[in-house]
C-alpha cells in the first residue's frame, strides 16, 4: 500500500472487507485507516511494538497533540499480535470533549455499535476543571497469556464464567 493509497477511502474499505472485517459507510478516512491497521497489521506485530499518534476519530477521550490536532497523545503496546496496553493523555477540555461526544452520538445513530454515548455528567465535571493527567490500561489476562505461552485467554482467566449443562 503506497502513501497515496492510504488516502483512497474506497480502496481502504475494499481491503478491510477483503480481510473479512466490516467497514461501515459512515466511517471517516481516519477510521478506515485505523480499520485497515486492525485488519492487516495488528496480528503481524510480533515483537514488542508501540504504536503512537492515533487519529482523534478513534480516540474520543484522548488529548489532541499540540503539534497536530488530527492525532492524539495515545499509544498502544502490541506483542505476539495482541494489544497488551493502551495509554493516553486525558482530554481535559470540556468543549472539545463535548464536541467529540456529539460526534460519537452521531456515529452511534449511524449504526456504530462501539461509539460512546454523550456523558453530560463527565462534561460537567470537566467544566469544574481537571488537571493534566494520563493513564495506561494493561490487559492482565493477556499478560498472563504471554507469560504462560497460552494460546487461549480461557486458559488463564482466574474466575471463568461457568455455564450450566443441559
Amino acid at each position: 500500500l503506497s502513501l497515496a493509497q492510504t488516502e483512497d477511502m474506497e480502496l481502504l474499505r475494499s481491503r478491510i472487507v477483503a480481510a473479512g472485517e466490516k467497514a461501515p459507510a459512515h466511517w471517516t478516512l481516519a477510521e478506515l485507516q485505523f480499520g485497515l491497521f486492525e485488519a492487516e497489521v495488528e496480528a503481524k506485530l510480533w515483537q514488542p511494538t508501540f504504536i503512537i499518534d492515533y487519529p482523534v476519530e478513534v480516540s474520543p477521550l484522548a488529548r489532541a497533540s499540540d503539534t497536530n490536532p488530527a492525532i492524539t497523545e495515545r499509544f498502544e503496546l502490541f506483542i505476539t499480535g495482541r494489544e497488551y496496553a493502551n495509554g493516553f493523555s486525558e482530554l481535559n477540555d470540556a468543549e472539545d470533549q463535548a464536541a467529540r461526544f456529539q460526534a460519537q452520538v452521531a456515529n452511534k445513530d449511524a449504526g456504530d455499535e462501539e461509539a460512546m454515548f454523550y456523558d453530560a455528567d463527565f462534561i460537567r465535571a470537566l467544566e469544574y476543571g481537571m488537571p493534566p493527567t494520563g493513564g495506561c490500561g494493561i490487559g492482565i489476562d493477556r499478560l498472563m497469556m504471554l507469560l504462560t505461552d497460552s494460546s487461549s485467554i480461557r486458559d488463564v482467566i482466574l474466575f471463568p464464567a461457568l455455564r450450566h449443562e443441559g
